[in-house]
């Protein structure tokens, strides 16, 4: 596996010891599969090293898992060096024994859920920025189910990036938040009622109720990212991309524009929920 510079040497930080019981199982499933004994000791080969301790065959087959544990626990201080030696561990099974390793989207998937911050791409680890978190309750001012939706959503885009799916996982958070914007329309306040039935009218019609807030400045920099989203020639995640002018979404782009979105949707949530309570 390919690792950024400095890594190998440096202190890029660990894995948390969640992380590490969820590889252990995987290496479990892997090892089922037959030779249990010489699985688990490829392992240790492979763990060896990040954990900076000599190979040393195990006793039997107990002994080999609770020594492969505590290799993988003391690899675990050096994130990308454990996934690393993982990964490779299972590339080499495949290739010596025909066996039926996880993949990059089963190991994201795990890197995902305990915001390791790494996640492989083809035969490179690459760093990736912490994710916004997902709220685990919505206003009270949106109604039962409306919060079940948005928060089903939230964990869709969520599954999505981690399998590596970023312009499904964009469109996802784009779609929920231009849902979450239908519950300004009808909302009143001292200048009248919030109208529209489509984002942008709604976005309109908002920024009309709060010149000079920073909501209003929040909506202008919303409508941007969503014109831009939506156009063939730039994003193209709403309507398509131009073949000719269209721009490919990186996994950089993609991580940017989630987190952006992640942090946009809740802000709505929190300004209707104050709106809201502010009525008469």
């Amino acid at each position: 596996m390919k690792l950024q510079p400095g890594w190998r040497y440096g202190n890029p930080g660990g894995l948390d010891v969640g992380a590490v019981n969820a590889f252990s199982d995987l290496v479990g499933r892997v090892a089922s599969q037959g030779g249990r004994f010489g699985i688990i000791e490829d392992f240790k080969r492979d763990f060896c090293g990040p954990a900076g301790r000599p190979y040393s065959m195990s006793s039997s087959e107990s002994w080999a898992e609770s020594d492969l544990y505590e290799l993988m626990r003391q690899a675990a201080a050096n994130a990308p060096l454990f996934i690393e030696a993982f990964y490779d561990g299972c590339q080499k099974l495949a290739q010596k024994d025909g066996l039926d390793v996880p993949d990059a989207i089963v190991i994201n998937r795990i890197l995902h859920d305990h915001h390791a911050g790494y996640e492989i791409h083809g035969d490179t680890l690459v760093e990736v920025g912490h994710h916004v978190a997902a709220p685990t309750s919505v206003p009270s001012s949106l109604n039962q189910q409306a919060g079940e939706l948005i928060l089903k959503s939230f964990a869709e885009s969520n599954r999505l990036l981690a399998e590596g799916r970023d312009r499904a996982a964009v469109q996802e958070l784009l779609w929920l938040m231009e849902t979450v914007s239908t519950a300004f329309s009808g909302l009143s306040d001292s200048d009248g009622t919030i109208t529209g039935k489509y984002f942008n009218e709604i976005a309109r019609s908002l920024r009309d109720h709060q010149r000079g807030t920073v909501l209003d400045q929040a909506l202008k920099w919303i409508a941007a990212m969503h014109g831009y989203l939506s156009s063939p020639s730039g994003g193209g995640v709403r309507h398509g991309s131009d073949l000719k002018e269209g721009i490919p979404m990186s996994r950089n782009d993609a991580v940017l524009i989630a987190n952006l979105t992640r942090s946009y949707i809740q802000y709505l949530m929190a300004e209707h929920e104050r709106m809201n309570s502010a009525r008469p």
